[in-house]
């Protein structure tokens, strides 16, 4: 069922249905953007520009070529310097939501972790098999 939402766009209202985040009007304007940025890329010459040459040259902002790249509208195989900021350090990406070396990073950390449990979990393990009395008699 479709909900009345602003357009984080323009403001006006539209109903939003989950297949698009902005109004119809503004809709139609990404969509010529698109076609824009996607004729300056056909170009041989323009094929390996970065996002920042990309919006020089069309005046498309940013954020909306992230969003096209995200959603699998532009891909980095065809564009090999296109890409989106990953949300942990800022550098670009090509897929998910973090680079390969904050990846690397977290799973180096995990198994850190991993390893300093079962570290502890053994010295837990070897306690519980001693029991000290205390012979001193009070």
């Amino acid at each position: 069922m479709a909900e009345l939402r602003a357009c984080p766009m323009c403001g006006s209202f539209f109903n939003y249905t989950g297949l698009r985040e902005v109004c119809h009007n503004c809709a139609q304007k990404e969509e010529d953007l698109y076609q824009v940025v996607y004729r300056f890329l056909r170009k041989r010459e323009n094929r390996a520009a970065t996002v920042d040459r990309i919006e020089e040259a069309t005046g498309v902002d940013k954020e909306l070529l992230y969003k096209w790249v995200r959603k699998g509208r532009l891909h980095p195989a065809t564009f090999p310097n296109l890409g989106y900021p990953c949300d942990n350090c800022g550098h670009l990406t090509h897929k998910g939501k973090l680079c390969s070396k904050c990846q690397d990073s977290i799973k180096s950390d995990l198994r850190t972790f991993e390893a300093a449990k079962e570290f502890r979990d053994s010295i837990l393990e070897q306690d519980r098999g001693t029991y000290h009395a205390d012979r001193k008699k009070r």
